[in-house]
């Protein structure tokens, strides 16, 4: 992924007004962070429990989407269906998203199981670990979990369209 800017994410939501893109946390370590490493960039707001968000970089340009989850997890074991990766405890959460346009505005919403931390391009590329550590294992490259992880993502994007 390319480097993007507050700018850039601020003006790229597609489910939130622009009063509230304005107004949530954007990271302020995002000179620091593993653009090489990444397919999109996701993060929590510290200062709202169960708020997060991502910013997916696409042929048509930079789109954000405002996300929650329930805090404190389920306590089971789960799979991210971004990256196929499993946790233990609360690592795994169902992400929500209200979806774009008048289906949005009139309370509709689209749900995946997502990694809790939303570092799905790390685990894909075997620069973190679960802390339960792999249970399963895939004969494909770190390159190839990095492109599911790309198609996955689209693929949810996709829905808040829909």
């Amino acid at each position: 992924m390319e480097p993007i800017t507050e700018r850039d994410i601020r003006s790229s939501f597609v489910n939130c007004s622009k009063g509230d893109a304005k107004r949530l946390n954007v990271p302020r370590d995002l000179a620091e962070r593993p653009w090489e490493d990444l397919d999109f960039l996701g993060w929590t707001d510290p200062s709202y429990a169960g708020r997060c968000y991502i910013c997916v970089p696409r042929e048509d340009g930079l789109v954000s989407v405002a996300l929650r989850h329930e805090t404190g997890g389920s306590g089971k074991t789960q799979m991210c269906t971004i990256c196929l990766t499993t946790h233990s405890g609360g690592g795994v959460s169902l992400m929500t998203a209200s979806k774009t346009g008048e289906s949005g505005r009139k309370g509709n919403t689209v749900g995946s199981y997502m990694c809790t931390d939303l570092a799905c391009s790390l685990y894909a590329r075997n620069k973190k670990r679960p802390s339960m550590g792999s249970r399963y294992r895939e004969d494909l490259t770190p390159e190839e979990k990095a492109q599911r992880v790309v198609e996955n993502l689209n693929a949810f994007v996709d829905r808040l369209y829909t």
